[in-house]
């Protein structure tokens, strides 16, 4: 049985960034609590491995009032505007380990919703992206998109200008599609593929992998956006395709008498639950053989 990993499987930029900025945090040593706001990434591995040294995750619901004041690290996913000054006048210290791909994300929606322009992001509404992009358009001249229905369904004066932007981990093939509709629509739109380069190259990847082997495993987190996309591209190439966030997770039985197995892994997942997964794969070729 062959065992394929695809190349870009696992940790992104962003998250390798955010996780060396809880590291770094954690070295200094200095008696303050360490918070993450929200999980520092969505992997509940690593964010209970975190929890272990003494980093906390902050509920977005807390009562500030009552949490000891300590030092509060941004994630990855980045918040809105008024969360920073919330933290902030309550005297808790900020480090900021947003994605640079999503500060710009920011910095385009501010400065565009403040020319007057419509802002429409593709994601996902519930995802703490999403909501944090939100938090940072002034006003509420805005929408989030995610089907084709809802892009067809898009009804604004044809003079209305338009800033399309995306959640960095969206489809890309979904965004061009629905970008495509509201463009046919007759609208001025000033469109800003935001999607990172990464998710769009380990989609790809992922698709390919999955198009020539029996069986294709996706790992990630189970509240990982970019992960569950991976999954679903792949199941529509590959119906065989299953989500596991670790080794514990595998069905062995799945990968039996067949010729060839594909591996992918989310952007939020450890370079050591991949290793455990692919050795676990080649061993049982191995007892094959």
């Amino acid at each position: 049985m062959k065992v394929i990993l695809a190349q870009s499987a696992g940790f992104c930029f962003g998250v390798k960034r955010a996780l060396e900025t809880v590291e770094r945090e954690i070295k200094k040593d200095d008696g303050r609590p360490i918070y993450t706001y929200g999980p520092i990434i969505h992997n509940e591995i690593v964010v209970d491995d975190l929890k272990a040294r003494g980093v906390n995750v902050m509920d977005e619901d807390c009562d500030l009032d009552q949490m000891d004041k300590g030092t509060v690290i941004i994630r990855s996913h980045g918040v809105s505007s008024e969360v920073m000054d919330r933290l902030k006048d309550h005297g808790f210290e900020t480090v900021d380990a947003t994605c640079p791909f999503v500060l710009k994300i920011h910095r385009v929606v501010n400065e565009y919703a403040k020319k007057g322009y419509h802002i429409i992001i593709t994601g996902n509404r519930e995802h703490p992206e999403v909501e944090g992009i939100i938090g940072w358009i002034p006003g509420d001249d805005y929408e989030v998109i995610s089907t084709k229905e809802e892009a067809e369904s898009l009804s604004l004066p044809l003079d209305r200008k338009i800033c399309l932007v995306s959640q960095t981990t969206f489809n890309y093939k979904k965004f061009e599609e629905l970008v495509e509709i509201i463009e046919n629509k007759g609208y001025s739109i000033f469109c800003l593929n935001t999607i990172c380069s990464a998710t769009a190259e380990r989609q790809n990847e992922a698709a390919a992998v999955a198009d020539k082997v029996d069986v294709m495993i996706v790992i990630g987190g189970k509240h990982s956006s970019n992960s569950q996309k991976l999954y679903e591209i792949c199941k529509e190439i590959n119906p065989r395709t299953y989500f596991i966030q670790s080794r514990d997770d595998l069905d062995l039985s799945v990968i039996e008498s067949i010729d060839s197995v594909g591996i992918t892994a989310g952007a939020s997942t450890p370079q050591k639950i991949i290793q455990e997964v692919q050795e676990t794969c080649q061993n049982r070729a191995l007892r094959k053989c």
